[in-house]
């Protein structure tokens, strides 16, 4: 076999790209991997664990912030936000560099460039110049590009004033106020962090709930807490235009009480993602594509035979978790073994504001418009003794269930430590369990957890303690 061939390329090194090379080693497949940028995408370098990292010190200020109430002085407290910036740089940096080293250990071809399908089984690469750098053959190939913020109409990102996520988690000075276009994960994330440091935050979002997929209890909710902190919340309502001005930005928008102008520092755009689909020959393949995303069967193959695609290129749910699942998907049956493939009615959603928000499966209105029958379970934070003794019990956890046949539908949660306490309910889903092998499930005290006991028991008649 030539030096430059292989069973399976990756294009891109994000967590689905890096997931699919590593399983295909595993599986004893000559693989390579091309990346244009650092290894570990989006999601280690500019997304979820930098984020998370910036939410922690949030956190952990916010619980400075209430030394009090455990019998501890703390007086003359304050923050550096450079310091803030650069502890979450360096997180990221280390988990990158771990994932040179696992390409190391399963002996995968890393190549640092920027691929270019000549045909099917062809990739050439080029360094940051232009130049041609290297050319690559592959049997199979996986496109692993992810996606990228989409932009406000009309108006492009500056970096400066009009800024993607990428640029809120490396500000170079903590701005005084913030707007905030899209209230989703990205959106009420970023909101919850500067709005911890004083940060003034509006949010202009243009369904009737911020998260709007999430559940309306639980974006009810989140709403309130988010007034109580001083946001500004502004939904069922549209931007009608965004101008940069000499000291920050300028928006009109146009909500149920009328038009409004917000002035604010810096304007994050978080309305959304596209997937990276163009400048690496897909055009030139013919590979279809159907609303900004890569289509792929439930193999994810593409229409041109050999040619793959996993991850936020191939569109909704667009997480670092599903990528992954698909990466590993794809590989197996690349490979002709058997995977029973992607469940994707039993994809956990974290966002990690706070207060927390986790949920899986459908919505109690989701459920209703299907046509089930449900019975729903709900029991307040506030009364656990575990929550009390750590001083946070704001939410709850809300179960639904198919009241004929006791199938278990979905979960929504929110409150502390709720992205964690989600997996419970994923393997609720995958393994079909029913209220009653829940309520048989001894769950220990005092913890977070007892909230999934008595909700579902709720669900029942059966709470013990609310």
């Amino acid at each position: 076999m030539a030096k430059n061939h292989f069973d399976v390329v990756v294009v891109g090194g994000g967590p689905g790209g890096y997931t699919a090379a590593i399983r295909s080693a595993q599986l004893k497949l000559k693989t390579a991997i091309v990346e244009k940028d650092k290894l570990g995408g989006i999601c280690l370098n500019w997304g979820c664990i930098p984020t998370k990292a910036l939410l922690k010190s949030a956190e952990v200020y916010h619980t400075m912030k209430k030394a009090k109430d455990f019998g501890i002085s703390c007086d003359n407290l304050s923050f550096d936000f450079s310091k803030i910036i650069k502890r979450s740089r360096n997180v990221s940096t280390k988990l990158t560099n771990g994932v040179k080293f696992l390409m190391k250990k399963n002996k995968i071809n890393h190549f640092a460039g920027i691929a270019n399908l000549k045909n099917k089984n062809t990739i050439e690469i080029t360094d940051s110049n232009g130049t041609l750098a290297e050319t690559i053959t592959a049997d199979k190939i996986i496109i692993a590009t992810g996606g990228r913020p989409r932009a406000f109409p009309g108006v492009d990102f500056d970096g400066e004033k009009i800024i993607t996520s990428k640029e809120a988690m490396n500000l170079p000075t903590q701005p005084k106020s913030m707007l905030v276009i899209g209230a989703g994960a990205i959106g009420v994330e970023f909101a919850s962090f500067y709005n911890e440091f004083d940060t003034k935050i509006t949010i202009v979002e243009m369904m009737p709930n911020l998260v709007p997929i999430e559940d309306e209890e639980v974006s009810q909710t989140l709403e309130k807490s988010f007034k109580k902190r001083g946001i500004d919340i502004f939904t069922s309502s549209k931007v009608a235009s965004l101008k940069k001005t000499k000291t920050g930005v300028t928006a009109e928008i146009e909500t149920p009480d009328g038009n409004k102008t917000i002035e604010a520092d810096v304007c994050l755009v978080a309305i959304g993602i596209q997937g990276n689909v163009e400048g690496f020959g897909l055009d030139t393949l013919g590979v279809e594509i159907d609303r900004g995303f890569i289509k792929t069967n439930d193999s994810y193959e593409t229409n041109v035979n050999g040619i793959y695609a996993i991850g936020d290129v191939i569109g909704a749910p667009l997480l670092a978790h599903v990528a992954s699942s698909e990466g590993i998907c794809c590989i197996e049956r690349i490979a002709g073994n058997h995977h029973p493939g992607v469940d994707y009615s039993a994809i956990p959603g974290c966002t990690y504001c706070s207060p927390q928000i986790a949920s899986i499966g459908l919505t109690e209105k989701k459920a209703r418009e299907l046509g089930y029958e449900i019975k729903i379970g709900k029991f307040p934070v506030m009364a656990l003794g575990k929550a009390r003794a750590i001083g946070e019990d704001e939410g709850f956890v809300k179960t639904i269930f198919d009241a004929k046949y006791g199938e278990f539908l979905g979960a929504h949660i929110i409150g502390p430590e709720a992205t964690e306490l989600i997996a419970e309910f994923g393997l609720a889903k995958t393994m079909e369990v029913t209220s009653e092998e829940i309520m048989h499930t001894v769950h220990a005290h005092p913890t977070l957890s007892e909230a999934i006991l008595e909700s579902v028991e709720d669900s029942e008649g059966k709470a013990i303690n609310f």
